[in-house]
């Protein structure tokens, strides 16, 4: 476990919610000189994703739902580079290189949290048209997107392409999708203010779900509770559907209902991350690493994994049953892997990982939400109230923290900004085109 000098090296592959916690845990914890810590991700920061409709709506400011891992981490050796391969056998993970070949970096101790990405499925025209809801840049893109739309249905003359402009398609009913589609309508309800070639009963939001009921985690009273406000507010909820299609924008339902959309966002659900099927490290038939209830890897000495990438057994529920991918069980996995670590290091017996459900909480747009807190049912204001309360607890960092809170407070005192700056992802093209300009008039 240990180099020739006696220092363990603990490497950690992943800086999301539940790898960043393990290095902070760690870095709190470790003797000095005990163990050296290093991250390596792709960003140099974390993203703390329940707060990402908020910021798409322009509630927060988009980097402020961003953690940079340098300054949450001091003493822990921070590497942005993606990972490509682990082989765990010789102790040696190798990171993506400008110069082709992949860089060796030799370890002692391996805790795998790369998270997972967007599940999609092969419906045509999905990869033309459908946009993700799962990193900061995606909820930026989004938030143009829409506002762009609003732009192209104000100076649209045919009524068929207005209506296309207007109409947005979230598909999956999980936390994602329900708080994005209800932090947006609240946002271009408001902006409609401003459009006078707009009317806002002209704005059709559409919510796809292939089971029969949304938002499970809350419990089916306040999932249908959901469904009912969100009907109320004019939001068609489509549960027990699938998209068949939506090739050039034209949205096609197995309930045969098809329309014309300009925007559709692709909430449905989480894949475990393409790394995982690149290591040495037994998988489960859907591809996450297989753990023991002490969140070590099974069989495998040194390695450990936790998270969204993880097959944890729930020794709270049935034998066979697994934790859940959610950021509730990702920060608590974190505490229990790194004291089981150091467990190992100091010759000590490790603890299993054994979670009590505290409950869940859903933002709907402003005052409004839902939420299931040890049993406890609320809805509406004080909903809202409990959601902005505890992500703000849980969100890393007091100066973020204290950015949130100035940025809600500002939200509530001065009008929603209403401006897409799409511009910002094509940043060279007036730039690229004044020099095509001057290579042409010197030709």
């Amino acid at each position: 476990m240990t180099t020739a000098r006696g220092t363990p090296r603990i490497l950690i592959v992943g800086g999301g919610l539940a790898g960043m916690h393990v290095a902070l845990r760690l870095r709190r914890r470790l003797r000095p000189g005990e163990a050296t810590v290093t991250v390596v991700d792709a960003h140099s920061y974390l993203t703390y994703q329940p707060l990402l409709a908020e910021a798409a709506a322009g509630n927060v400011e988009p980097r402020h739902v961003v953690v940079p891992l340098r300054q949450v981490l001091p003493g822990v050796q921070v590497i942005t580079r993606a990972v490509v391969s682990v082989d765990h056998a010789h102790r040696t993970a190798y990171l993506a290189s400008d110069i082709g070949e992949p860089v060796p970096l030799a370890y002692d101790v391996l805790v795998l949290a790369p998270g997972s990405i967007s599940r999609v499925l092969p419906v045509p025209g999905l990869a033309e048209v459908g946009i993700g809801f799962k990193t900061v840049g995606e909820a930026i893109h989004v938030r143009n997107h829409v506002l762009a739309q609003l732009d192209a249905a104000a100076s649209a003359t045919a009524p068929a392409r207005r209506q296309a402009a207007l109409t947005f398609v979230f598909v999956g009913g999980g936390y994602a999708g329900v708080e994005a589609l209800a932090e947006l309508e609240d946002m271009t309800r408001d902006a409609c203010a401003h459009y006078p070639e707009i009317d806002p009963t002209q704005l059709r939001w559409v919510l796809v779900e292939a089971a029969g009921k949304i938002l499970p985690e809350v419990g089916d009273r306040m999932g249908r509770y959901t469904v009912d406000l969100l009907r109320r507010r004019g939001i068609e909820v489509r549960l027990a559907t699938r998209l068949r299609s939506v090739l050039d924008g034209h949205v096609v339902l197995d309930d045969g209902t098809e329309f014309d959309a300009g925007t559709l966002v692709w909430t449905a659900g989480v894949a475990p991350h393409p790394l995982l099927k690149q290591t040495d490290l037994p998988l489960d038939e859907r591809g996450r690493v297989v753990t023991t209830e002490y969140l070590s890897v099974v069989d495998t000495k040194d390695a450990w994994a936790l998270g969204d990438c993880a097959a944890v057994p729930d020794v709270t529920r049935d034998p066979g049953m697994l934790c859940p991918p959610s950021a509730q069980h990702a920060v608590r996995q974190a505490t229990v892997l790194a004291d089981n670590l150091l467990a190992t290091l100091h010759g000590t017996r490790p603890v299993v990982y054994r979670h009590a459900y505290a409950g869940s909480v859903a933002s709907l747009g402003l005052y409004r939400g839902v939420a299931q807190i040890y049993g406890l049912r609320l809805h509406g204001f004080p909903a809202w109230l409990a959601h902005r309360t505890y992500h703000l607890l849980k969100l890393p960092s007091w100066n973020r923290r204290l950015r949130v809170v100035a940025d809600w407070t500002l939200a509530l005192l001065f009008p929603r900004e209403i401006v897409s700056l799409g511009v910002l992802e094509h940043a060279r093209d007036d730039f690229t085109t004044a020099v095509a300009a001057r290579t042409h008039k010197a030709s």
